[in-house]
């Protein structure tokens, strides 16, 4: 083998060849560290803000007729913890008919539910389109518990007008689901409905954070999937086929663990805002009246 310098040639590749292996074992070590602290940095930041993501209020005064439902008027909710909060109500037309409590979902205002309720109005159905702590003009930040008090302040309020739970229909938008489902363990009203529902809010978590442990990081769970089972009334899920926000799946899983008497109505080109554009409206009020 050729010396030059005193040096063999296979001396020196093998010299070459360390100094590459060092390299590379840095640049390896490098990435895997900037990895590491990326996905770190972004699980925190989902922690951090993760109510931000989830309660995406509209806030300040909005009334009534600004929205087209001058058939409603405000009124005031009284929570056990002591919050006073906007809800506004229209009674049935007669005492026979049935009422609504409509627990919206996590973004918006109940203005923005006008198109929603107005078939339902128009029908002569009661409405008590309740708004949460931290949404319109309200006061207090929107968390799990809070949420299912603000709830429980609704059905207070219809008792106190004499609607009887028989005839009180708890309808749950999208997070409002998970309030719904809560309100209604283990009591006897009309009908539970529920738009868009998630199994919990884990799972839903997962569908967009999946790469991260949610079950450890999330505050509020909406734990449907282990209430469901509590629901002694009968059971109504709309779900749109294309909804990106809560896979649709979720909805089946769902409607498949609950018990009793149970419907689930399928929308195939509907997501998950649009459901009322194919017709939901026209398909409930049909369901509670020849159910």
């Amino acid at each position: 083998m050729e010396v030059v310098n005193g040096i063999n040639e296979g001396q020196g590749l093998v010299s070459f060849y360390i100094v590459i292996e060092k390299i590379f074992m840095k640049l390896i070590f490098y990435i895997t560290f900037g990895v590491t602290v990326l996905y770190t940095g972004l699980a925190f930041l989902l922690f951090a803000f993760q109510r931000s993501l989830l309660y995406q209020p509209s806030i300040g005064e909005i009334s009534p007729n600004e929205f087209g439902l001058a058939e409603m008027r405000p009124v005031t909710l009284k929570t056990e913890d002591g919050l006073s909060l906007l809800a506004w109500y229209k009674p049935p037309d007669k005492t026979e008919n049935l009422t609504f409590l409509f627990l919206h979902g996590n973004a918006g205002h109940i203005g923005h539910r006008a198109k929603k309720i107005k078939p339902f109005m128009e029908h002569g159905y009661g409405i008590l389109l309740l708004s949460y702590r931290g949404y319109g003009p309200n006061p207090g930040l929107p968390r799990e518990k809070s949420l299912y008090l603000d709830g429980q302040s609704g059905i207070k309020f219809l008792k106190d007008q004499k609607i009887p739970i028989s005839k009180l229909v708890l309808y749950g938008e999208s997070l409002g689901s998970g309030v719904a489902v809560e309100l209604a363990q283990n009591i006897r009203t009309s009908a539970l409905i529920l738009e868009a529902p998630f199994t919990s809010m884990i799972d839903a978590a997962r569908h967009h954070f999946g790469l991260f442990p949610v079950k450890l990081l999330l505050f509020d769970t909406y734990d449907s999937m282990s209430k469901i089972r509590n629901i002694k009334t009968r059971l109504l899920i709309l779900h749109g086929k294309k909804d990106l926000t809560v896979p649709f799946k979720l909805g089946i899983k769902l409607f498949e663990f609950g018990l009793g008497q149970k419907d689930f109505f399928e929308f195939p080109d509907a997501g998950h805002n649009d459901l009322y554009d194919y017709g939901a409206a026209k398909r409930i009020i049909k369901y509670l009246d020849q159910n």
